[in-house]
């Protein structure tokens, strides 16, 4: 699939302070990208770029194959962008605020109210359009702010620390939100609460220290990591299938729920999986079921962030 958002060696500095520094990175349509890193880790920055608001230093960055110094006013109106704190006008109602946003974004006047319609109705603050903003839960401004980016009609959004300042039961409410905007356009969402990333992203951009480490699904990221972890069913006691593994292949946890059926949930480092089948099937265990498991974002993260995963790709800094 055609990459929507592509970046060539992006770095942006201000002053002496690196905050980005050679990011390479491509996403495809229609994904959910989690942009993970630690306070500080430039996450901010990344995403103001790719919203057109800020320039980068050196480097190439493309959204719908437009580049904002080629052409920003193109650019923008393929992106909406929904800052850490919704820029909100608090003394507007809802309405009010969306048709004014619509307007600057270029959406025609008679097309307006049913654009409005819409993506209340999909942010569900379809109730709250002839209340004041001010007098709205953070958890419902965070959504008037995600309708504003909407109202367009954007390929790619952008939501940095949509979760933020959150009770728990908004926190859920957004997470499903953020989730159900994938598909149809593709989402950036920065984080760095590693279950919001966990819960909500088919794909993670780990940050640190002005370089992007990983790019990848949380199982590749298990494998950049130096420890892909996968779950096999075979026929046999899980002492004697143990006995059988390949060096290599080391047992996290075994299960023996009877009928001479045992699961062995295995951590592989320097083998591969059709190693570990192939010493299984010699062993005389017939193998029913072989699979990979969801990595352990939070190992995987820290590992990467320790220099234990052996594998950078790019970067960025700053916030």
């Amino acid at each position: 699939m055609t990459a929507v958002v592509r970046t060539e060696r992006l770095s942006k500095h201000y002053g002496a302070v690196t905050a980005l520094a050679g990011v390479d990175f491509e996403c495809r349509a229609g994904d959910v990208v989690g942009v993970l890193g630690l306070n500080g880790a430039g996450k901010s920055t990344l995403l103001r770029i790719l919203a057109g608001e800020l320039l980068p230093s050196s480097g190439r960055v493309q959204v719908g194959g437009v580049e904002p110094g080629v052409d920003s006013r193109a650019m923008r109106s393929r992106v909406g962008y929904l800052p850490e704190e919704p820029p909100l006008y608090r003394e507007m109602r809802v309405r009010d605020y969306l048709g004014f946003v619509g307007a600057l974004n270029g959406v025609p006047r008679n097309e307006l109210p049913g654009r409005m319609a819409l993506v209340a109705e999909r942010v569900h603050v379809g109730d709250c359009l002839d209340r004041v903003i001010g007098e709205l839960s953070m958890g419902y401004r965070k959504r008037v702010g995600i309708a504003q980016a909407l109202l367009h009609e954007p390929d790619v959004v952008l939501l940095d620390e949509p979760v933020s300042s959150l009770d728990p039961a908004e926190i859920v409410g957004m997470r499903e939100l953020v989730r159900s905007l994938g598909g149809r356009r593709t989402v950036f969402t920065s984080s760095h609460h590693l279950r919001e990333v966990h819960e909500t992203c088919d794909s993670i951009l780990v940050l640190h220290e002005g370089e992007l480490l990983a790019h990848g699904s949380q199982e590749e990221l298990g494998v950049l990591a130096g420890r892909e972890r996968i779950e096999v069913e075979v026929r046999g006691t899980p002492a004697e299938a143990a006995s059988a593994l390949p060096a290599g292949a080391n047992v996290v946890h075994a299960a023996d729920p009877g009928g001479g059926v045992s699961t062995l949930t295995l951590e592989l480092s320097d083998v591969e999986r059709e190693e570990v089948a192939a010493a299984l099937v010699r062993g005389g265990f017939g193998v029913r079921r072989l699979e990979p498991v969801r990595s352990d974002l939070e190992r995987v993260f820290l590992d990467l962030v320790r220099g234990e995963g052996g594998a950078r790709t790019g970067g960025e800094s700053g916030t």
